[in-house]
């Protein structure tokens, strides 16, 4: 048996820290995840990113080379349009980074307007107002990163200065109109703990962000999504490194929620990578476990996810059960 057919991702433990792989939990609880109506396309343009953030579950950074090139990105654009998507998610690495980026955007606002982007906030910053205001006159959704409250953990995470970075650029994007609950579109931020730990709760969490941003830095925004980071690439590297592997994966697996397991993103979402293979999710794409386990690429026939279709698993999916979940 191979390790994806037992539900492990390739070159971890199967025999040591935890009981059960992913799928054997399902099973031993009377458990399916199946498809339901997939109405969210994710799409990573690509793995270059300004920083090299030590949580990143794909390895990204200024050394990759990874991106997507123009012909894929017609491609996605045909299979979003005969897709009838409601929502159309970009992320990478850091997306701001690709030159078509715009233009991409545009694309995607012909067919639905709901576009989201995954942004870094540090090369929103290096991009400056242009490109922020570029996005507030596409009405583009903004999910930021932005790790802790604490200067001293956010800059453990992702590099010295990138607290500073991140404030003014949630300023900027407040003068903009972006994360005021009346007006202006969305801005959300994604929270995630610094180290082998899981998040607190996301209410409570949500209402400290909004009042000590407030009141400290004038800064609102509209919603706080608060995960638990997955046991993949540079962070996976990292847990193994410093002998936290199986006590984060026994955190993980003793928090398993399965009231968690219906409401998954990987039963409504697909995701497509750079060079245009699809993935039940943007980690089943870090891991490399192709949708329903078939390497399908976007230009293939019946390349659209069916309602009933398998998903893909392994234990990193432990991640997106453990309380709340990834929902």
């Amino acid at each position: 048996m191979s390790p994806i057919d037992r539900g492990c991702v390739p070159g971890s433990p199967t025999d040591g820290g935890y009981p059960e792989s992913f799928a054997e939990t399902l099973a031993g609880k009377g458990l399916t995840l199946l498809r339901g109506k997939t109405t969210v396309l994710q799409v990573n343009v690509g793995l270059i990113c300004n920083q090299t953030c030590a949580h990143c579950h794909l390895d990204a950074g200024p050394g990759r080379r990874e991106i997507m090139t123009r012909d894929t990105m017609d491609r996605v654009a045909v299979f979003a349009e005969s897709g009838g998507f409601e929502q159309i998610d970009i992320t990478g690495g850091a997306p701001e980074m690709h030159p078509d980026l715009l233009a991409f955007i545009d694309r995607f606002r012909e067919m639905t307007k709901a576009v989201m982007l995954r942004s870094n906030l540090s090369v929103l910053h290096q991009k400056g107002l242009p490109l922020m205001t570029q996005l507030r006159e596409r009405n583009v959704h903004i999910v930021a990163s932005f790790p802790s409250l604490n200067e001293d953990q956010t800059e453990a995470l992702r590099g010295k200065g990138i607290y500073r970075i991140s404030i003014e650029t949630l300023r900027m994007l407040n003068q903009l109109g972006y994360g005021h609950p009346d007006s202006g579109p969305c801005l959300d931020l994604v929270v995630n703990p610094t180290g082998a730990f899981l998040p607190p709760s996301q209410k409570s969490l949500e209402k400290r962000f909004q009042s000590v941003l407030s009141q400290k830095w004038d800064i609102h925004f509209n919603r706080l999504l608060s995960f638990a980071n997955v046991p993949l690439g540079r962070f996976r590297s990292w847990l193994i490194k410093s002998d936290n592997f199986q006590p984060y994966m026994n955190k993980l697996t003793a928090a398993f929620n399965p009231s968690a397991v219906t409401e998954l993103m990987c039963r409504t979402h697909v995701s497509v990578s750079w060079d245009g293979y699809l993935y039940d999710c943007d980690f089943n794409q870090a891991a490399g476990l192709f949708k329903a386990n078939r390497k399908t690429h976007i230009g293939d026939e019946g390349a659209l996810p069916a309602a009933g279709e398998p998903i893909a698993v392994a234990d990193h999916c432990f991640t997106c059960t453990a309380g709340a979940g990834f929902t």
